[in-house]
């Protein structure tokens, strides 16, 4: 996986009648991940996706695929996702009792394992499990739905989830999911996230691919 930032275009905003050549298009703009989001109509009150997306998925693209899991007991799809070539995990903490051993059975998969935060979800969700994360993924808009705006009390956020990253390993990914677009991302990078999940603002763009390329851009206008 490329080191710096990491541009991840969610399927959730794709048109699935032309998914392939979305995630072509994207591909050959730069794209580093394919974000697929996965909700149960349970954990939030949305139905979206199974590992069968994820098999149609990595039959068109060599990209990572990250999967963010918005359901309750995470544990049962580790491994049906495995088998269908999902290479992140993220699944969030109340939806388990026992997230060191989901996070732990994630890496066994030879999946990347990961937790998600809720805008209302504290840091302190992260800090007992830190050492067993291999990404960190912070919501900056409550889950369930696309097209949602940035929560601004976020930023400060991911300040601070990037701290718990520099004194618990510097290897570890800080993602961000809700509202990132030309106008947000700067800050967002700014704040200390690397990997940034768009999908409206690509898949709903004139020029997706264009889309990616200027979102990087605007990362490095930041430094």
């Amino acid at each position: 996986m490329k080191a710096g930032v990491r541009i991840a275009p969610s399927v959730l905003s794709a048109d699935l009648v032309k998914l392939a050549e979305q995630i072509q298009v994207v591909e050959h703009a730069g794209a580093d991940w394919i974000h697929v989001d996965v909700m149960d109509g349970r954990f939030v009150p949305n139905l979206t996706f199974g590992a069968d997306l994820v098999s149609a998925i990595r039959r068109v693209t060599a990209l990572p695929v990250d999967v963010h899991l918005m359901v309750e007991e995470p544990e049962s799809y580790i491994e049906p996702f495995a088998e269908a070539g999902a290479s992140v995990f993220t699944f969030h903490p109340e939806a388990t009792r026992h997230v060191q051993r989901q996070l732990a059975a994630v890496r066994e998969r030879g999946m990347l394992a990961g937790l998600a935060l809720n805008p209302g979800s504290p840091i302190a969700l992260a800090e007992e499990v830190a050492d067993d994360l291999d990404l960190l993924l912070i919501m900056t808009v409550n889950p369930g739905f696309g097209a949602q705006k940035l929560i601004p009390a976020s930023l400060d956020k991911i300040t601070r989830a990037r701290q718990l990253i520099r004194e618990r390993g510097a290897g570890k990914y800080l993602e961000v999911d809700g509202g990132i677009s030309r106008e947000t991302i700067a800050e967002v990078y700014a704040a200390g996230a690397d990997t940034f999940v768009a999908g409206s603002a690509i898949f709903h763009a004139d020029d997706p691919g264009r889309e990616v390329q200027e979102l990087r851009k605007r990362c490095s206008m930041a430094v």
